[in-house]
């Protein structure tokens, strides 16, 4: 969506031309969907990447507690989790991704409303979208535990990972150790991770 506005109308026009071709929603991502039981970083993002999640350290805990409860419901496994002011990373492992996309929906729309009553923006979008993306291989895998744990630093949140408090990064290095969390970033380097996510 973001870069979308960027481009001019051929390359636009040759963006729709394949994702018709491959039979690709128009205008968002492709969903995964999956009965085998899957690796997949989800996210979530707010319109336009207004900072309505973080409006208060508060919201930012419910929105927190709000992703445990349904991936405690529809996930195998999360462990893995970065929460910051205008969207979300987890990684799941899951055969339920369909169902699991649609309770991430409907807490969308719950927070959308209470969120827009307390700000006094009834009628405000406030999220984007929710895209999920199979993890393809172990680097793959090791790789989007370093972007998920990078993000607060890279979005200029926090200057080292544990130093943010709603994300997994803590958990992370008290399991593995800072030795080996650094081995890991150097083996499986985030590089261009999560580029051009949205075209």
């Amino acid at each position: 969506m973001y870069n979308w506005r960027k481009l001019n109308p051929a390359e636009r026009q040759e963006i729709l031309r394949l994702r018709k071709q491959h039979n690709r929603p128009w205008h968002s991502p492709p969903h995964w969907d999956s009965e085998k039981c899957l690796y997949y970083i989800v996210s979530g993002s707010c319109y336009e990447h207004k900072p309505i999640i973080g409006k208060s350290p508060e919201r930012l805990f419910q929105l927190e507690k709000l992703l445990w409860e349904i991936c405690d419901n529809y996930t195998d496994q999360c462990s893995v989790w970065c929460i910051l002011p205008n969207h979300y990373h987890i990684l799941v492992k899951t055969e339920k991704m369909k169902e699991l996309r649609m309770q991430l929906g409907k807490m969308h729309g719950r927070t959308a409303r209470i969120w827009n009553i307390e700000d006094n923006c009834v009628g405000r979008k406030v999220w984007f979208n929710c895209v999920e993306r199979i993890i393809r291989s172990k680097r793959h895998y090791w790789a989007t535990i370093n972007y998920i744990h990078h993000n607060p630093v890279k979005h200029g949140y926090a200057e080292k990972w544990d130093q943010w408090l709603f994300s997994s990064a803590t958990h992370y290095l008290n399991d593995i150790g800072k030795e080996k969390a650094a081995e890991i970033w150097k083996a499986y380097p985030i590089l261009d991770y999560g580029k051009k996510w949205d075209i």
